[in-house]
């Protein structure tokens, strides 16, 4: 037989996360998670598994023609924020369709 679990008190979870937040800003607590997208992402092949052109590639993701061309080029590098999203666009395409269409 389990004994049932205590209620826990909302205003006491939320004191206690703020109290967590305000340490973490103040460089006394770690984060509990950090996450780093990869130095480099293979933009070419992302962009062939699509099935679009260059040009369509980066207007249907948001990305400039001129980015696009560059890091396929190896003249530039997509920065954390792009490198993510390029990596959710080759990994999960159907999430991005999705959160896309409801823009």
């Amino acid at each position: 037989m389990t004994m049932p679990r205590a209620k826990k008190n909302i205003a006491d979870e939320l004191l206690a996360s703020l109290e967590e937040g305000m340490q973490i800003l103040e460089g006394t607590l770690p984060p509990a998670r950090i996450w780093t997208p990869p130095t480099t992402v293979d933009v070419r092949q992302i962009r062939a598994r699509t099935g679009l052109t260059r040009e369509a590639f980066a207007n249907h993701y948001g990305f400039s023609r001129n980015a696009v061309r560059d890091w396929e080029q190896g003249l530039r590098k997509p920065e954390k924020a792009a490198r993510t999203l390029l990596l959710v666009i080759d990994r999960e395409p159907q999430a991005v369709e999705r959160v896309l269409a409801q823009a």
